[in-house]
């Protein structure tokens, strides 16, 4: 095992591309790298029917993130098998299996021995928005954050191993102001998807807080590639290659990232390495 490990922690097959390019980066750089799923996106939209239907589309969007997994070069996938919650105020979210409404002691223990197993100096989920407030995705952010903590804790889960301490936690930032431009382009275009009632203002991340801006553009065909993976996926939001270059350039060619725990100091700007210090 190398001596230096990347650990992604999200909600649904798909939702990696927010660390898809700092994998590919680390990779290349001997780091091992490893993914967890909290679900398996069962109550999300099908692109082409002859893909999945609404009873099978869980188990075909495990195949297809396995695939993805295997494009980026990630050995070590964890599902953590809980039910995909569907966005809110939908009858999905209310279900009771529904990873939203899951006891938050049983999710964290879940990412703890996940943790104190794979070792990872380095974690990345969600921000507090979850990106653009999918329940799922604000629920990974809280669980994973508290993960951060309980598994340095010899007190908390002690069946679960000997405790571990990660040294940075980031969570993977979609920029404030990449958002607005997208909403103002959205907008000019009469864009009528599921994107196109979300507030801009509200969420994303602002860019003050960003610390780490990686550049993605060597990895950026690969990351395409694995992307592509997720067919049933295909058309869940904008067409981004309808939008002007330079916001596709903003979107697609650099990944960021926010410095939310650490416990090896703070990041220097510019320095954009998410393993600084560790």
């Amino acid at each position: 095992m190398s001596t230096k490990r990347l650990l992604g922690v999200f909600a649904h097959p798909d939702d990696e591309g927010v660390v898809s390019a700092a994998i590919l980066k680390y990779n290349a750089l001997g780091v091992e790298t490893g993914l967890v799923c909290a679900t398996r996106g069962e109550v999300g939209e099908i692109a082409d029917p002859a893909l999945a239907t609404p009873e099978n589309l869980g188990q075909v969007r495990e195949g297809e993130m396995r695939a993805a997994a295997e494009v980026l070069g990630v050995h070590n996938l964890w599902f953590l098998d809980y039910r995909d919650s569907g966005m809110a105020g939908t009858p999905e979210n209310e279900d009771p299996r529904a990873f939203a409404q899951v006891n938050a002691a049983e999710v964290v223990g879940k990412l703890v021995a996940i943790i104190r197993q794979f070792r990872p100096q380095v974690m990345v989920t969600f921000d507090e928005t979850g990106g653009y407030g999918h329940p799922d995705h604000i629920a990974i952010y809280r669980h994973t954050t508290s993960a951060f903590h309980a598994a340095a804790d010899a007190v908390q889960y002690p069946e679960l191993g000997p405790a571990y301490a990660i040294s940075k936690l980031y969570y993977g930032a979609f920029p404030r102001s990449i958002l607005r431009e997208m909403g103002e382009w959205m907008k000019s275009q009469n864009y009528q998807g599921s994107f196109s009632e979300l507030d801009p203002e509200k969420l994303g991340m602002p860019d003050e807080l960003i610390s780490v801006q990686l550049d993605a553009e060597p990895w950026r065909e690969t990351r395409d590639r694995s992307w592509s993976m997720h067919r049933t996926q295909a058309n869940s939001g904008p067409n981004l290659g309808q939008m002007p270059e330079e916001i596709q350039r903003k979107w697609r060619s650099y990944a960021y990232f926010q410095l939310a725990a650490s416990r090896v100091g703070p990041d220097v700007p510019g320095e954009n390495d998410l393993f600084a210090r560790t």
